[in-house]
């Protein structure tokens, strides 16, 4: 190679050769005392109080009654079974309960497991894995409400989880629910499940502790895996990558960080 040639190359490559020389490391999560609610740094050095925390993952505000699911969240649906003609409460021809948990994932939801502590069931009731139609389970987003009253059923309380291809269209679709239930869920809906009220739904998420995989209800803070730590560690996903979160744990109030999906937990 001729000498003005390997020249020109080397310039070529210098700015190149500086950005990668000059690239900081990614900043680490901080947990800083703050009064009255303490505060999580993100590595961009935004500050987020830790009541806002789940609001910034899912728009989750304490008291609206719903939330958006996002993936590595999980919807764990418990449904109890009687016996036909006997009221569905207390003790008196109850069969026991059949457990279904589906994971949410950016294509829609999947079933991952089914519990079922039953010796028989009428057919008259759906096996709790059916509570949710197939044609419900293939939706990009998702929005769980914990109660809605409907009118038409004389005025009986269930649980509903929407189902939409854009954000759009479930917002529409959930200022409606609010306003007339009746219309959004009716037996044909395609994107309206109603729970039955022998049903308990809640939200999981997934979280990997000490090494293994565990999920934990949504809304759990660091301290109720880690009560009395002498050490804690504990990495966040941030653009993608997980980042070591900074903090003090010997301080009580900051173990009270909500946790998030992918969190990975650590601690002696």
């Amino acid at each position: 190679m001729d000498r003005p040639l390997s020249a020109l190359l080397l310039m070529s490559l210098l700015p190149f050769c500086w950005s990668c020389a000059t690239r900081r490391p990614m900043q680490p999560f901080r947990v800083l005392r703050a009064n009255p609610d303490y505060l999580l740094r993100s590595p961009d050095s935004n500050n987020t109080p830790f009541a806002e925390v789940l609001s910034q993952y899912n728009s989750f505000v304490f008291g609206k009654g719903w939330l958006d699911l996002r993936p590595q969240m999980e919807l764990r649906i418990e449904n109890a079974y009687y016996r036909d003609g006997v009221p569905k409460r207390g003790l008196a021809g109850y069969l026991g309960t059949e457990i279904a948990r589906y994971q949410v994932r950016p294509s829609g939801l999947r079933l991952v497991s089914v519990q079922s502590g039953l010796k028989e069931r009428s057919t008259a009731y759906l096996p709790v894995q059916q509570l949710v139609r197939a044609s419900q389970r293939h939706y990009r987003h998702y929005r769980f409400f914990y109660a809605v009253v409907f009118k038409q059923k004389g005025d009986t309380r269930g649980s509903v989880l929407l189902g939409a291809g854009s954000r759009d269209e479930l917002n529409r679709l959930a200022t409606q629910l609010l306003s007339d239930p009746d219309s959004v869920c009716s037996a044909r809906s395609m994107h309206c499940t109603v729970f039955p009220e022998t049903c308990s739904v809640s939200l999981e998420i997934e979280i990997v502790v000490k090494g293994a995989p565990r999920t934990v209800p949504w809304g759990s803070l660091l301290a109720s895996l880690a009560a009395h730590p002498r050490h804690v560690e504990l990495l966040r996903l941030y653009s993608g990558r997980l980042t070591p979160v900074e903090i003090d744990s010997s301080d009580p109030n900051a173990l009270r960080l909500p946790l998030l999906p992918g969190d990975q937990v650590n601690w002696d």
